[in-house]
């Protein structure tokens, strides 16, 4: 059987979400964590934290409900989630927090990026 051809597959998607938004490597986010100014944004599912852990203050969102948590309109806004501060996504190789990342960009957020690797990355870093 042959596979479907998409014209707007997961890695043109990709793509296009690196192409506008920040992306922060491990080394950096030290220098990021303890900041008030910085939210700390995981957008694994909620099976995946539990079972693996998170990185210290984050918070949790899934990627699934993230549009929901952002918007102030919705029941389900969480207040983690303000327009002022920068904010930092990831999961856990850091497609999904590319991609949300670029949602909340289109939503109107300024200072949105994605931790490259994602908590794979950090787990990494943190053991050297």
């Amino acid at each position: 059987m042959q596979k479907p051809v998409l014209h707007h597959g997961f890695k043109k998607m990709l793509a296009e979400a690196n192409a506008v938004i920040d992306t922060i490597s491990v080394q950096d986010l030290p220098y990021l964590m303890g900041d008030p100014d910085v939210v700390l944004v995981d957008v694994r599912e909620k099976v995946e934290r539990d079972m693996d852990g998170g990185i210290p203050a984050s918070i949790h969102a899934s990627r699934g409900l993230l549009e929901f948590l952002a918007d102030p309109e919705s029941p389900a806004y969480n207040d983690a989630f303000q327009p002022e501060k920068k904010l930092v996504l990831y999961c856990a190789t850091g497609g999904r927090s590319a991609l949300a990342a670029r949602t909340l960009i289109d939503m109107g957020f300024k200072d949105v990026s994605s931790l490259a690797g994602g908590y794979n990355a950090w787990q990494v870093a943190e053991k050297k």
